[in-house]
């Protein structure tokens, strides 16, 4: 009651006795007094305070001029246009009506990429799909290319550009009438496009390009185009795509696979820190941001009539000429390595503390046929990722390798484990396949390759600090598995300590506390403990 009753005393009062801030506050002051007060209270914008110091004759002279230009320059201000639509009307030949007119049934001549059909939420117009990179990147300037014709609305300046490079019949004529990679990708996910070939059958890395002569206006426009376009949108410095890139990785290859070394960085550092198991969300999206290589080496588990499979070997691997060494992904890459790892390590069941292992086989879509693995030591732990049915593993578990024909075994000899709710413990020297499957599937398997004792120190050192346990020299390989009887054998009896294989499920050795985290391995320090480049070490091993 108090608060109104001041409140009407002070509207009662006569103009001339008003608090100035009152008066100002209800617009009661002269405009001068209003500046004034604005001015002493700080709630002027530079430019008006200016004035009102300028005049005041409260400014110096270099200021005063300054002020004034200013001003003169405001008032002479022109009001807004958007360059070069006047022009853009001005050049269009075809009418809005006609436009329509001529599009009933272009969409239909001129569909759009099949892709394109997959919804991808939250996507800008711009954040380019993967496998418009892939195509786009792998052009020549010989690339035959068609436009549909009159595909964008006249009247706009998208409109006349397209008029003029949609004539264009090669990318390299593309080019040269005003058109960009940007301006393909767009393009060609709209289905204004169509590439009648030739194209490479990989995207140009141009690293590898010994004379640079030979490179045409075509490559390098999307050379540098694509790299500013996978450092933003992988929030990657352009930089980074070439520092450290080796063992035949893409451009693309090489961003991917920076963004999962990132992801597995950030979950290890979390899991540390929040004291808990690396999850299985946490494996499954590094590997989700890995980037696989086509390796078409891996002949005895391919799928019929294909010619490569998704896979990557981490950590120790002999190669074909007999040199032990740790892979290329290994040592550019250590987090993945370590972070796929720390999951095995938060995870063995009681009983296989002593398990070890100096490799990983990391592997995507593609069901393994039957096959036995060739120089593998002692047991592999195998678990599978993803949202995916089928895919079972199939495994022989008494094959001692004694039947030449891998056919000659019987279906009814093997055991089906799920390897997506299950941790398993087997042996790869054994028959195995994997069943058809549908969705997306990954599997890693943790094994140790058989010239384990040969590789050099530098390589063991470094495996250990990745979290791997590389057996002993004399480390026994029915330790944890028992030796197979085979399937010809009788009478023979079987050791009852020791089984053919183990199953964990996956909920139960989820259960417990995490094992202890190794620090972090950080991939420049990694590199610099290597011995040579690529972390490839010269042994005395024969191949």
């Amino acid at each position: 009651q108090g608060l109104c009753v001041g409140k009407l005393a002070r509207v009662a009062l006569p103009p001339a006795t008003r608090d100035p801030k009152m008066a100002l506050k209800r617009g009661a002051t002269k405009p001068e007094a209003h500046a004034k007060i604005a001015l002493k209270k700080g709630d002027m914008k530079p430019k008006a305070k200016a004035k009102v110091a300028l005049k005041k004759g409260e400014i110096k002279p270099k200021a005063k001029a300054k002020v004034q230009a200013s001003a003169g320059a405001q008032e002479q201000k022109k009001p807004k246009r958007v360059i070069g639509f006047e022009e853009a009307r001005a050049a269009t030949t075809m009418t809005l009506e006609q436009w329509r007119e001529h599009q009933v049934g272009m969409s239909e001549e001129w569909p759009q990429p099949e892709y394109m059909a997959i919804a991808m939420p939250g996507r800008s117009q711009t954040a380019y799909r993967d496998e418009t990179y892939e195509i786009i990147t792998r052009w020549t300037a010989e690339t035959k290319i068609a436009y549909r014709p009159h595909a964008k609305a006249p009247g706009s300046k998208s409109h006349v550009r397209y008029e003029k490079y949609s004539q264009a019949r090669t990318a390299a004529e593309a080019l040269k009438l005003g058109s960009w990679p940007a301006d393909w990708c767009w393009d060609y996910e709209r289905g204004f496009i169509k590439v009648l070939g030739p194209v490479r059958d990989e995207p140009l890395d141009i690293s590898k390009v010994m004379d640079e002569s030979q490179l045409t206006d075509v490559d390098m426009a999307i050379n540098r185009w694509y790299r500013r376009e996978l450092a933003r949108n992988l929030g990657l410095k352009v930089a980074d795509l070439h520092v450290g890139k080796g063992g035949g990785e893409s451009l693309i290859m090489r961003a991917h696979r920076l963004v999962a070394q990132r992801e597995a960085k950030n979950a290890l550092e979390l899991a540390w820190k929040s004291n808990r198991k690396v999850s299985e969300a946490d494996v499954l999206k590094v590997l989700h941001a890995w980037a696989f290589a086509r390796n078409p080496f891996r002949q005895n588990v391919m799928p019929e009539g294909q010619q490569w499979v998704w896979s990557d070997t981490l950590g120790l691997i002999r190669d074909r000429v007999g040199d032990i060494h740790l892979t290329p992904p290994t040592r550019n890459y250590p987090e993945v390595a370590q972070l796929f790892n720390q999951y095995l390590l938060d995870r063995l069941p009681q009983g296989m503390e002593s398990f070890k292992w100096t490799s990983l086989n990391v592997n995507c879509n593609y069901a393994a046929r039957m096959h036995r693995d060739g120089n593998n030591f002692g047991p592999s732990f195998i678990k599978a990722f993803g949202d995916f049915t089928g895919g079972r593993l199939k495994y022989w578990p008494e094959d001692d390798r004694q039947v030449d024909k891998l056919e000659r075994l019987k279906d009814s000899q093997a055991v089906d484990i799920d390897l997506k709710k299950n941790l398993a413990l087997f042996s790869g020297n054994c028959a195995h396949a994997v069943e058809a499957f549908q969705g997306e599937r990954y599997s890693i398997v943790y094994f140790t390759v058989g010239c384990y004792a040969s590789a050099p120190t530098e390589c063991t050192e470094a495996l250990a600090e990745l979290g791997m346990h590389v057996p002993a020299p004399d480390e026994d390989p029915y330790a944890l598995l028992r030796r197979p009887l085979g399937y010809s054998a009788r009478g023979r009896t079987p050791e009852k300590s020791k089984p053919t294989y183990w199953v964990f499920p996956t909920a139960s050795v989820d259960e417990g506390h995490a094992a202890r985290h190794l620090k972090v391995v950080e991939a420049k320090a990694f590199a610099k403990k290597l011995a040579k480049p690529h972390g490839m070490v010269k042994s005395k091993a024969k191949a």
